[in-house]
């Protein structure tokens, strides 16, 4: 992990995208490392909530399919058609062994076939590996086909696997799921995600015995922290840290869940949360420096929520890294539902990013995160 200070010198201008084509399935590579489980606790818990818990913000990219209605009962052979290149946002595995959005662009077809395809991404040295960015894999076993995706009115997707998803290993149970679940609930009009495996429904995962007994949302949280609280007197947030390119090349942005005192107001939890920083040994970076003070945190009448901050290495609110701003825009979207955010620094309202984007007047997360043109 580069040192705090180091910030001055971060920019999020370089970011990920990649078009998707079936020109081949290279192997990817090693494997990266697994990271380490979760809290026993933490686990079963967050597995069992069906809602409230972290929000899905819809930061991320649905696939744009031109109107359709994916709550309309969208099955493998009956969906409206979807241009070229659509462009939605997949969960990875990094170098580090965290899950991270990319965004790709999928080939042409209809809005099932674009889901399909969109999981279809995330099996280890399968028809997409190819042409994912170096560094990055899919979770899903080698030899897994997607047999099935349907999303009914209540929003939920229903996923059928053939047989090859039973051969994982037992440290990824948990990845797995979490892939699987931010893929598709960032898609427009689902919310949950049922697993079924050559015809039968898993009512928990073979393995490791995770229990599937309820759908599967973004409630679950992502890259889990190896040890934490009691969830007792907890709840979950989710805040976005930035991580490097293993030749340094370019930033992009993780999505790390913590756990926080129950009861704290959830925008302030997780920038606290965000300016804390990243655990020192899962590659990722500060975006804040180590003098960052949240000074408060208000939801205007128009939905707008202004962060207020002070650092007096940005005194002027001018030439600030743009990769520390998104990651505030990113967090407080993905904990309030996706509302647009102002930002004021150290009582300035006009705050530049070194992307010359004026923070200080309200501004949404990205459509793409993780994303470039193609």
């Amino acid at each position: 992990m580069k040192h705090r200070k180091q910030i001055r010198g971060l920019s999020a201008a370089c970011l990920l995208a990649v078009p998707l084509t079936l020109s081949g399935c290279s192997l990817f590579g090693s494997e990266s490392a697994a990271v380490d489980p979760p809290p026993a606790q933490a686990e079963a818990q967050m597995l069992q909530v069906s809602d409230g818990g972290t929000p899905d913000s819809g930061v991320f990219a649905p696939a744009a399919l031109d109107g359709t209605d994916l709550t309309a009962g969208v099955s493998t052979d009956a969906a409206a058609p979807a241009a070229a290149g659509e462009r939605t946002t997949v969960f990875l595995e990094d170098g580090h062994g965290l899950l991270a959005p990319v965004s790709v662009s999928l080939p042409k077809g209809d809005a099932a076939a674009m889901l399909k395809d969109s999981l279809t991404a995330l099996v280890s040295k399968g028809a997409y590996a190819s042409a994912l960015p170096e560094g990055f894999t899919g979770v899903l076993p080698a030899g897994t086909e997607v047999k099935n995706v349907s999303v009914d009115k209540a929003k939920l997707a229903v996923v059928e696997f053939n047989s090859k998803f039973n051969d994982y290993e037992a440290a990824d149970e948990r990845k797995i799921l979490e892939a699987i679940t931010w893929t598709l609930t960032g898609q427009d009009g689902i919310q949950g995600v049922q697993l079924w495996v050559d015809g039968k429904k898993l009512t928990e995962m073979p393995l490791k015995g995770t229990p599937l007994d309820r759908p599967l949302s973004r409630t679950i949280g992502i890259n889990l922290p190896k040890h934490g609280p009691l969830l007792m007197n907890s709840s979950a947030v989710t805040v976005y840290f930035s991580a490097a390119a293993s030749d340094g090349s370019y930033q992009y942005y993780v999505p790390v869940t913590r756990f926080v005192p129950a009861g704290q107001d959830t925008v302030k939890a997780a920038l606290k949360e965000l300016i804390a920083g990243p655990d020192p040994d899962n590659g990722l970076e500060m975006v804040m420096t180590q003098d960052t003070v949240l000074d408060s945190v208000e939801a205007g009448q128009n939905g707008v929520v202004t962060v207020s901050l002070k650092d007096d290495m940005f005194a002027d609110g001018q030439g600030v890294p743009a990769e520390m701003l998104e990651s505030v825009v990113l967090t407080v979207a993905q904990n309030s539902e996706d509302a647009m955010v102002q930002i004021r620094l150290n009582g300035q309202k006009k705050v530049t990013g070194t992307d010359n984007v004026d923070y200080g007047q309200p501004v949404s997360a990205p459509e793409y995160v993780n994303a470039l043109p193609l």
